[in-house]
């Protein structure tokens, strides 16, 4: 997984690319950091780019979440497709995330 951020007044959109998997975990961790540090009300995860997730993706979702009710922001998950989104859907994320086309 690679992934660029951009940062727009009070919203950050980070763009996640590539095979999100459990060997993400300590550049993911990274993420979560920054996103933290960032201060932000507003965290956009761009998910357009994610060719494939596994259940340790979707924990490290889940992660983001936990990290953003500390810090009193939200996370919206956008743009998933196909394996991802059929991952999305079955885990029922559209529960826990604010999820967009």
């Amino acid at each position: 997984m690679n992934y660029k951020s951009q940062q727009s007044g009070d919203t950050v959109e980070i763009l996640l690319s590539g095979r999100f998997t459990f060997g993400d975990h300590t550049a993911f961790r990274k993420l979560i950091e920054e996103m933290r540090d960032s201060g932000v009300e507003k965290q956009v995860l761009d998910l357009s780019e994610i060719d494939f997730i596994d259940s340790a993706g979707l924990g490290m979702l889940l992660l983001a979440r936990d990290e953003g009710e500390k810090s009193r922001s939200s996370i919206t998950l956008r743009g998933a497709k196909g394996q991802v989104k059929r991952m999305l859907e079955v885990a029922r994320f559209d529960t826990l995330f604010k999820l967009e086309n």
